[in-house]
C-alpha cells in the first residue's frame, strides 16, 4: 500500500532531464549532497565536499554523461594513538548526470571553493529564452 501517490505530469523544464535521467542508485550517506540550479543561461551542479582539494576531483564528459569522481583519501595515523571515537572518513564517490542537448559541452567549467564543488553548464544560444516579440498588424 502506497501512502504517497506519485503523479507523472508532462515535464517541460530542462532541469527534469537531470533528475529523471541520472542513475539514482547511488543516493546514500556516503555520497556528497548535490544541488542542481537552473538559470536562464546555464545550469549549476553544486557538491558539498569539504576537506577535499581540487586535485582530488576528476570530471569527465563522455557521450552526454557528466561524471564526477573523487578518489579515496587515506590519512596515515600514528600507531601510538588510541581513538575513543573515530568519525573522520574520506570516501570515494562517483556520480553521473545525463546532460541535455541544450548544454554547450565545450564551455563546461568547474570551481572548488570553501568545500563546494560547482560545475557550470552553459546553455547553447538557441536554448536561451527569447525576448518577447511584438508583431505589428497591417
Amino acid at each position: 500500500m502506497n501512502l504517497i501517490k506519485r503523479q507523472n505530469p508532462v515535464f517541460t523544464s530542462l532541469i527534469d532531464d537531470f533528475f529523471f535521467n541520472q542513475d539514482c542508485k547511488h543516493i546514500n550517506s556516503t555520497f556528497p549532497a548535490a544541488n542542481i540550479i537552473e538559470a536562464d543561461d546555464h545550469f549549476n551542479i553544486e557538491f558539498a565536499a569539504p576537506g577535499k582539494k581540487k586535485s582530488d576531483f576528476i570530471i569527465e564528459l563522455e557521450e552526454d554523461v557528466l561524471t564526477i569522481f573523487s578518489a579515496n583519501q587515506t590519512k596515515s595515523t600514528d600507531r601510538d594513538i588510541s581513538f575513543t571515537l573515530k568519525e573522520f572518513g574520506y570516501n570515494s564517490f562517483n556520480r553521473s548526470f545525463s546532460i541535455p542537448e541544450t548544454v554547450s559541452a565545450d564551455k563546461i567549467s568547474a570551481n572548488y571553493k570553501e568545500g563546494i564543488l560547482t560545475i557550470s553548464l552553459p546553455k547553447k544560444t538557441e536554448a536561451l529564452p527569447q525576448p518577447k516579440k511584438l508583431i505589428s498588424i497591417n
